[in-house]
């Protein structure tokens, strides 16, 4: 059975959520009002409301850096997520926590990159080599 996420939260800035999520992550935009835009989050639905952005803070460990918590997070293919690390890198994208490998040679080897969006979202996106072990310790 395929299914497909949806999350929805706020932005400050409806432009300026359409000029990154469009412009420099590459999403499709789907339906919107004066309110709020859905996009299709690499096959997801978010939808952007305008509003004040939930509150985070640096409490999440990833090895020896601390991330936002919460946060909003994906996982690609190791080809999707070079690319879409290549991407960002060539848009400039201010990261949280830069490309890099975590767990190399273990069976959860991972690729990740932490950023935000203009209002201050984060977002974590994770590249495996084998989805099949996207679980394994």
């Amino acid at each position: 059975m395929k299914t497909f996420f949806h999350m929805a939260y706020h932005v400050h800035d409806l432009d300026q959520a359409r000029q990154f999520y469009s412009g420099v992550l590459g999403c499709r935009e789907g339906r919107s009002t004066d309110t709020w835009v859905d996009f299709d989050f690499f096959g997801h639905q978010i939808s952007v409301h305008l509003g004040q952005p939930f509150a985070t803070t640096n409490t999440g460990k990833v090895g020896k850096h601390l991330v936002p918590m919460p946060h909003l997070g994906l996982i690609m293919a190791m080809p999707n997520w070079q690319a879409l690390a290549d991407r960002l890198i060539e848009q400039k994208v201010d990261f949280v926590l830069p490309p890099s490998l975590r767990f190399a040679g273990e069976p959860g080897e991972q690729a990740i990159m932490f950023f935000v969006d203009p209002s201050g979202n984060p977002i974590e996106i994770k590249g495996f080599n084998n989805l099949e072990n996207v679980y394994d310790k």
